[in-house]
């Protein structure tokens, strides 16, 4: 546990879960067999009923009472600190084990009432809790860490508290008095307006649009429509589902900018508030990643821009068009006419994962063992994937919804190497240090992945399956490393502009981004074009109402594929530094635990790494493409 804003942190994190819990790739459409069998979580685990549940949640808004017992207290003396970190840490994880009952019972049928309802009392009991804490790091700093150290020493008990106690002092220069702290954690619900505003405009007042297609079906374009229907191979198609849905949305581009702008100067304002030179600054100082990983991830992404338009490139050649346009980017290129079962799934993910070691595959087997996972799609159910393992004195649990496809295979290896990064970090950390960051959090998952792929890639296969696994490989690249790092580019630029006490407009916004789809589609180098309709595209992603989140996603895979490359080359030091990552949780900064890992990305190191692989993956590509005579 890190406490007091890093506290804080948890709680929102925890939160948002519910909406963005998951980086993996969604099902492409909804399928379930009536005679599939099921197979399901076992919740009683956590609770045994619904019932026990809500007695627990009384019982805990009880007990939480008793932490103003301790204010004015922490620096009286070691024991008393420790009683009061211990009473913290209990409520805590008693508070996330209720949300994480209430959010698993809820996404088995988002349609239940009550279940919603219970989840938004685990969240409201988390956002007490958090206010309850908020005269914690004021009173910690005003005792000081002369006197904290004094008392780590003299109490063996606090040595699990140790690094949140020193990582709320490190942050001293940032932390406000006790009625500015509260001030602040009362202010949450209005800086998170914006995001409940755009949330609402995005999946429930958007008036959608309809669009004939060529075969003379009409649809709605919703959200779901679009993702669905901006892959069809029809050009014509694809053009008119463009056209028409970015249309809709840049008829609300000047009251999205203004929602976007104000969450922008939300940001701004904690962070001046707080005395950080920028809102950047004081968006990774709480994991404390260098802000040189953010800048040097952006600079690797436009110097290497030549390997993102050869890919487009090679798309185009697949394709079989003359010219390439924004809207021929979503249609699958390649397919796969096979199909897996969830055993194949985990066969398949135990093999790829071997490099790992016998110690990652234990754990592996012991989950596969067990009633962890929500497998299949049913009526109601929340659509994605995702590992839901905050509930430390029981296993993670899974949400799949496993469609047989060699994506739901990778989507299921994916998750579960988020489950044992949890099994692992729990076995060897306290609770207070056992929870991990975004920033190890999707190295843990991509590097599966990329394992997966390599595993395929290692079979004598005919061209066009091999051509296939190819191809998933170089659209996650494209996906998670350049697109996620455009959008970081532009979350950036528009925190500096605003910054710099230029006013933000939708139209601006659009200005902005469409310049940036441009450098990175290659449209001055001829690769694509991309109408100026398109760049309202920035008023679609959800993410740019985090905090600088995106930005993970990219130096994940990244530093996953890293990893990956030594495991495969023969590098002994590979699997150990790897495990140890996954063993430390979040008893180091990230940056630095990595970095003592031989994976350091403040460097251009593991960005070059990640592109040497997609174009030694491209020339691979290109032969059997002239091999096929294509």
């Amino acid at each position: 546990m890190k406490i007091t804003r890093n506290f804080k942190r948890t709680f929102i994190a925890l939160a948002a879960s519910t909406a963005l819990m998951s980086t993996a790739p969604q099902p492409a459409s909804y399928a379930f067999a009536e005679d599939t069998p099921n197979i399901e979580w076992d919740l009683t685990d956590l609770y045994a009923s619904a019932e026990a549940w809500e007695a627990e949640r009384q019982r805990v808004l009880e007990e939480m009472k008793e932490i103003e017992g301790f204010k004015g207290k922490l620096g009286k003396d070691a024991k008393t600190l420790m009683a009061a970190m211990d009473k913290l840490s209990k409520v805590q994880k008693e508070a996330v084990r209720l949300l994480v009952y209430a959010v698993l019972s809820a996404d088995e049928d988002l349609r239940v009432s009550e279940k919603q309802e219970a989840r938004s009392m685990a969240q409201s009991l988390l956002s007490s809790l958090n206010q309850a804490t908020a005269f914690v790091s004021p009173e910690l700093i005003k005792v000081g860490s002369k006197k904290i150290e004094q008392f780590i020493k003299k109490e063996p008990g606090l040595a699990k508290h140790a690094f949140g106690l020193r990582d709320t002092l490190r942050q001293e220069k940032y932390t406000l008095g006790e009625q500015a702290e509260s001030v602040l954690a009362n202010a949450g619900d209005v800086l998170s307006g914006p995001g409940q505003i755009y949330g609402l405009m995005a999946n429930a007042s958007m008036p959608w649009p309809t669009v004939t297609l060529a075969s003379g079906e009409e649809v709605m374009l919703n959200q779901s429509a679009y993702s669905k229907y901006r892959a069809v191979m029809n050009r014509d198609d694809r053009k008119k589902v463009f056209d028409t849905f970015w249309g809709t949305w840049k008829t609300y581009e000047a009251m999205l900018g203004a929602t976007l702008s104000t969450h922008v100067q939300g940001h701004i304002f904690t962070a001046k508030s707080r005395g950080y030179d920028s809102a950047l600054d004081s968006a990774v100082s709480g994991s404390n990643i260098p802000t040189e990983v953010y800048r040097a991830l952006v600079k690797s992404a436009n110097e290497n821009l030549p390997s993102m338009h050869r890919y487009l490139k090679l798309r185009q050649r697949l394709l079989g068009l003359d010219d390439l346009h924004y809207y021929d980017i979503y249609p699958e290129v390649t397919a796969l006419d096979r199909s897996f079962t969830v055993d194949d799934a985990k066969e398949m993910t135990i093999v790829s994962l071997e490099p790992f070691g016998e110690k990652y595959l234990s754990h592996l087997k012991k989950g596969f063992e067990g009633q962890w996972m929500h497998v299949y799609p049913q009526p109601g159910k929340r659509p994605g994937a995702y590992m839901f393992g905050s509930a430390y004195d029981v296993h993670p649990y899974l949400l799949l919804n496993y469609n047989s496809g060699f994506e739901d295979v990778s989507t299921f290896s994916h998750e579960w190497g988020h489950a044992v990064h949890t099994m692992l970090a729990r076995e060897n950390q306290p609770y207070e240090m056992a929870s991990y960051t975004t920033f190890t959090a999707e190295l843990a998952s991509t590097t599966n992945e990329v394992l997966l792929q390599e595993y395929m890639l290692a079979k004598d296969l005919p061209d066009e399956e091999r051509l296939y696994y190819i191809d998933r490989a170089l659209e996650g690249i494209r996906g998670t490393f350049f697109r996620q790092t455009m959008f970081a580019e532009f979350e950036l630029r528009i925190h500096e502009l605003a910054e710099k006490g230029e006013a933000l407009s939708g139209k601006k916004m659009t200005e902005l981004y469409l310049e940036l789809l441009r450098k990175y589609h290659g449209e001055k180098e001829g690769v694509m074009q991309i109408d100026d309709t398109y760049g309202i595209e920035w008023a679609y992603i959800p993410h740019f109402y985090r905090n600088f989140y995106v930005y993970q996603y990219a130096t994940s895979i990244s530093g996953g594929t890293a990893f990956a490359e030594r495991m495969l080359a023969g590098d002994d030091t590979a699997r150990d530094d790897y495990i140890s990552v996954l063993e430390a949780g979040g008893s180091r900064y990230p940056y630095e635990l990595l970095k003592d890992a031989k994976i350091d990305l403040a460097s251009e190191v593991p960005y070059t790494t990640l592109i040497n692989r997609m174009n030694r993956l491209m020339d691979e590509a290109e032969k059997i493409l002239d091999r096929m005579g294509k």
